[in-house]
């Protein structure tokens, strides 16, 4: 299959399954269950739970077993975003073309939103059909890459660092962490939940890594700040290049069909917005 179609099948699958959470039936917490929807089915790439399926697909698994494990992935991404665009954070009032959470109910419903995407993250892995094995493997990776070490350490690092100038050691340390930790999440997840060998689990790592790290400077190519005002444009395209050319090697060489994840790192290397 294309590329973009390929793409526009997982995505299709990942936004159905996303509808059927959290549905409002009457009961005293709707309106948190509304607000939790309106950042959840705000549309995006859903880069992440896609390199979920991708991954569990390549790793010689069937998809569908993997989906709860991709919907958990978006909804992590999606609590992340909406307390990084509350008040006490970066202050955002639109978020993908729409007023951000905070603005469109409160500050306490977005928080108690983000608040309870992060712990149903959790209970749709641990409610899934996997097996106790690769549920608890899942669950145990996805709280890693969200914990102190990972999404919530580089935001803190990230708000300790405002107003100061990080060096280029500092800004790759928060990328890690911020950025590059739940990619990395969302390629191994997808290995765990259908079983793949532990050099299949150190691929993904490292593609999820090399792709968090040219996905970000990218961005910063693109804003002209961040990393692209600390090395220069030119020095960023040679490692946007060398980190995709990694991510292509790494697939080829431990995943049958690895032609999708290829051409998906390549896509978001060199999008243009």
């Amino acid at each position: 299959m294309e590329f973009q179609a390929q793409y526009e099948a997982y995505k299709n699958r990942i936004e159905a399954a996303l509808d059927g959470y959290f549905q409002p039936d009457g009961r005293p917490f709707d309106g948190l269950f509304e607000a939790m929807r309106y950042s959840l089915l705000s549309g995006g790439k859903r880069v992440r739970p896609v390199l979920t399926l991708a991954f569990a697909e390549a790793a010689g698994g069937n998809a569908e077993a993997a989906l709860p494990v991709a919907c958990a992935v978006e909804m992590l991404h999606t609590y992340s975003l909406i307390h990084d665009d509350l008040p006490c954070m970066d202050n955002d009032d639109l978020r993908r073309g729409r007023p951000t959470n905070h603005k469109a109910f409160n500050e306490y419903t977005a928080m108690l939103a983000g608040d309870a995407l992060q712990a149903e993250a959790f209970g749709v892995i641990l409610r899934s059909g996997l097996s106790p094995e690769r549920k608890a493997a899942c669950a145990e990776y996805l709280a890693g890459a969200t914990g102190a070490a990972g999404i919530c350490g580089g935001q803190f690092m990230d708000m300790v660092a405002e107003g100061t100038e990080l060096n280029k050691e500092q800004l790759f340390d928060v990328i890690e962490r911020k950025t590059g930790a739940l990619l990395v999440a969302a390629c191994v997840m997808g290995v765990l939940a259908v079983g793949g060998t532990a050099e299949q689990q150190e691929a993904a790592c490292q593609y999820g890594a090399a792709l968090g790290l040219a996905f970000q400077l990218r961005d910063d190519v693109l804003d002209q700040d961040g990393l692209c005002e600390v090395l220069g444009e030119a020095e960023c395209e040679r490692r946007i290049g060398q980190w995709t050319k990694l991510c292509g090697t790494l697939v080829r060489e431990n995943f049958g069909d690895s032609e999708f994840l290829r051409a998906l790192a390549e896509n978001l290397a060199y999008r243009t917005n």
